[in-house]
């Protein structure tokens, strides 16, 4: 298993009592309509089990290897309680068709990014979005950039966003700052979402905690939703 839900412990006593006497780290009180949104895990950003992202780089430019797969049953298992209570799951995923006109400026940055594998774009099937779910595509860090993210939250009533996926310090930090900039109420579930570098993940999760939002354990966040019905679901 990854050792990513320890990452409070990597992150100094010092720091930890800065930000605190700066009066960051405050406590969100969770929201009656959340959405889920699942940043991301597809074939590409995971590669094949069982490998570091290391071991990967050469097939899979964009994979996270293990820790990808170490995180998913902790979203399946968020997937299955946001069923259960009627609430909106939302994916992203990367763009297949016309993938040059999408580039921009990864080509300058991460020039391998359209060496992509066929299927490199779709969800991975433990995950496999259903009919009534959302599916967003998107070609730039945030969720929020060019899709209908946004206005399909508006439409949906939505208060509070439960966040999953990858990369933490890329595609998830850039929702959860647009989602915070926009009012919504932000979530973080620390064993579902993942990154190639476990450096860059443990930074980002204490900044983002620290000023974006929650990060929490997913047993914190079943039992915040153990109090949302299907009923909250209408607006």
């Amino acid at each position: 298993m990854s050792d990513y839900g320890t990452w409070r412990s990597s992150i100094s006593d010092d720091d930890w009592a800065l930000y605190a006497a700066a009066g960051y780290g405050s406590r969100t009180q969770f929201g009656q309509r959340p959405c889920l949104l699942v940043i991301d895990v597809t074939n590409g950003f995971l590669g094949p089990r069982g490998k570091p992202a290391a071991e990967l780089a050469a097939d899979y430019p964009t994979a996270c290897g293990q820790a990808g797969w170490d995180a998913v049953p902790a979203i399946a298992d968020l997937v299955a309680a946001f069923r259960e209570i009627e609430r909106p799951i939302i994916y992203t995923a990367g763009i297949s068709d016309a993938p040059r006109a999408h580039a921009g400026r990864w080509m300058d940055k991460h020039p391998r990014t359209l060496e992509q594998r066929e299927g490199a774009h779709d969800v991975v099937d433990e995950l496999r979005p259903r009919a009534d779910d959302f599916v967003l595509r998107k070609s730039k860090p945030s969720a929020f950039f060019g899709t209908p993210l946004l206005p399909l939250l508006i439409d949906l009533g939505v208060d509070t966003i439960v966040t999953t996926g990858c990369t933490t310090s890329g595609c998830v930090r850039a929702a959860v700052v647009d989602s915070f900039s926009y009012g919504f109420k932000n979530f973080i579930a620390e064993e579902a979402v993942f990154d190639r570098s476990h450096a860059a993940h443990v930074a980002n999760l204490f900044d983002i905690d620290q000023k974006y939002g929650d990060v929490v354990d997913n047993r914190t966040l079943l039992a915040s939703l153990q109090g949302i019905t299907p009923a909250d679901r209408d607006v």
